[in-house]
């Protein structure tokens, strides 16, 4: 895991290298203090002797300021290879994201996702932070203050080697209890993620039901495993600070007391065992020591989260996408005929929350179809039926489970996905719309588009209407998710941004679902009249938004129960009879 994270440090190793150094330099320094204390106290103010206070003064001097200078430089050092860290990982996970196919999103919720790119990276950033800095600068001073301690007198400093495998042992307890709790924390943070977007996506929704309360319990409840496992984990993390208090103030008091009695026994020119400023340098030397096991056990609390944290993040930076390009792929599409040859389909079982390997169900099975380029297809059936995972493999948003799906004659995964998916342009019923001007979301179809052709693709999906009455017109501001518009405008938005691609297969996934019927046969005129070289396939509730269309694909439980025109099926299908006579029965279409 920390091969795989170290390389995203990327440009700014210089300042992951540099601050290590200045740190150590930093420790180093404040080892040699103490130091040149005990020699001001027992060669300048118990000798009296004012020549040695005055050098050994402004040594102190000047070694107090390299110290501020080294500190100073690590502080500015550290934060810039660490926020540099975190960016690179982020845009690391962000652009991973972007290749991941629909199966290996399923495996991730929204949620987890979020909870990784923010919470995660930031654990972690914080944990390299640490790694250059404090990590370097606590073993550091420990060592370094230990080797002082036994160059000033190596009896004393026995007492700290009896009481660190105590302290030792007692943080490895506290560490191995602890760690299964943060993995459990972040599992939950990635529900309450789920829980607050799901409620910000649906707030109208929970207005309208009134369902407010429901919600507050939803959020509650998770919020509280939260706080509960939390909680349970600061309270066995508290226990590492008594620890090691106690354990280097029984230091502290063992070198005061022996210490006291040695000078007593050696007298003030400690001839024989230790001087007054010697003691005054290891109760100095015990302090850091103190101060560096604190630091420690920071770093081990830190670490225990962020091993929780980089786990996660190297699973979105391990996952492959399942669709990828093969090694000579086919660079142009010929024209927008598709074939379905014993087409089979089945959704992964892979789940990110259960992990369960158990079988998944047919989706799609045997599916035969052949329909020309230029042709324009109507899918009907049941919620259910499979009718958008069927058009999901034609731009191969999903690959085949079983046989194969070609356009203009070519396997979909003989293609460069990028020149398959040009070519394929995909208007879904739940559609997006991003923050920005209508013109600016008009060209996610194609950015190079013209005014022209913009306003030309309008008219084509009958946006063009509603459009010209806004105030700002094309350069309207859109809100996030296109909340400022109805549905049926938003739908017609949609349909124009595809036509910009000018592809050559269009699929509307009840796309017109929201818009009234005179609009539909508008919309479906333009279709016939201006994409004649397009392959235009419907998918549809309406039986009157796919009645004049070549060919009708009737779908019942993932298999093509019939196919063929209108009036062939009225005579031989008894499926499409019935949801004919069941729409028409009042006089009227039923959506």
């Amino acid at each position: 895991m920390i091969k795989k994270l170290s390389k995203y440090v990327g440009e700014y190793k210089k300042y992951a290298i540099i601050t290590p150094v200045l740190v150590t330099l930093e420790a180093l320094m404040e080892i040699v203090i103490p130091l040149l204390m005990a020699q001001l106290i027992d060669r300048g103010i118990d000798a009296g002797n004012m020549g040695e206070i005055t050098k050994y003064g402004v040594i102190l001097l000047a070694a107090a300021l390299l110290t501020m200078t080294f500190g100073v430089l690590a502080g500015k050092t550290a934060p810039m290879a660490s926020a540099g860290f975190a960016k690179n990982l982020r845009q690391a996970m962000y652009y991973k994201v972007q290749d991941f196919s629909f199966a290996n999103i399923d495996k991730f919720s929204t949620g987890s996702i979020v909870t990784r790119l923010t919470t995660d990276v930031t654990n972690v950033q914080q944990a390299f932070q640490m790694i250059i800095r404090i990590t370097v600068r606590a073993p550091g001073m420990l060592i370094f203050a230990l080797i002082a301690a036994f160059s000033v007198n190596h009896k004393l400093s026995l007492i700290f080697l009896a009481v660190l495998p105590v302290l030792g042992l007692g943080m490895f307890i506290i560490i191995k209890r602890v760690y299964p709790l943060f993995n459990k924390i972040f599992r939950t943070y990635d529900k309450l993620n789920n829980v607050v977007q799901e409620n910000l996506y649906a707030v109208r929704v929970v207005k309208s039901f009134n369902r407010q309360e429901h919600e507050n319990e939803k959020f509650e409840n998770v919020s509280g495993a939260i706080y509960k496992d939390f909680s349970k984990a600061e309270k066995t993390m508290s226990f590492v600070m008594p620890l090691m208090q106690a354990c280097m103030y029984t230091c502290m008091l063992l070198i005061s007391w022996i210490g006291a009695r040695m000078i007593v026994a050696s007298g003030n020119d400690g001839a024989l065992g230790l001087t007054t400023g010697q003691l005054m340098s290891m109760i100095t030397y015990t302090m850091q020591i103190l101060m560096s096991l604190m630091m420690i056990s920071m770093i081990f609390a830190m670490m225990t989260m962020a091993k929780a944290s980089g786990e996660r993040i190297v699973e979105i930076l391990d996952e492959e996408s399942e669709i990828r390009n093969p090694q000579n792929p086919v660079m142009e599409v010929k024209d927008g005929s598709i074939d379905f040859v014993n087409t089979g389909f089945r959704y992964s079982s892979e789940s990110a929350d259960d992990g369960s390997g158990s079988d998944s169900k047919k989706v799609l099975e045997n599916i035969n179809l052949h329909i020309d380029s230029g042709a324009t297809v109507g899918i009907i059936g049941a919620t259910g039926s499979s009718k958008s995972s069927l058009v999901q493999l034609i731009p191969r948003l999903y690959d085949v489970s079983e046989g194969q799906v070609k356009v203009g004659d070519v396997d979909v995964r003989d293609y460069d996905i990028e020149t398959l998916r040009n070519q394929v342009a995909m208007v879904l019923q739940k559609n997006v719309l991003f923050s920005g001007t209508i013109r600016e979301n008009l060209r996610w179809g194609n950015e190079n588009a013209t005014d022209e052709e913009i306003i030309h693709a309008c008219k084509v999906a009958c946006a063009d209407e509603f459009i010209e009455k806004f105030e700002n017109g094309y350069d309207t501001y859109i809100e996030q998710g296109g909340t400022n518009v109805s549905g049926g405008q938003k739908q017609r938005l949609c349909i124009a941004r595809a036509l910009l691609k000018k592809p050559k297969i269009l699929i509307l996934d009840d796309s017109t679902s929201a818009v009234d019927m005179r609009t539909d046969a508008l919309i479906r005129n333009a279709f016939a009249s201006e994409l004649p070289d397009t392959t235009k396939i419907i998918i549809a509730q309406r039986i009157s938004s796919v009645q004049d269309s070549d060919m009708i694909i009737v779908m019942d439980d993932g298999r093509v129960a019939d196919c063929g025109t209108h009036e062939e099926l009225m005579e031989r299908s008894e499926i499409y009879r019935e949801v004919y006579e069941s729409q028409n029965r009042k006089g009227g279409d039923a959506a």
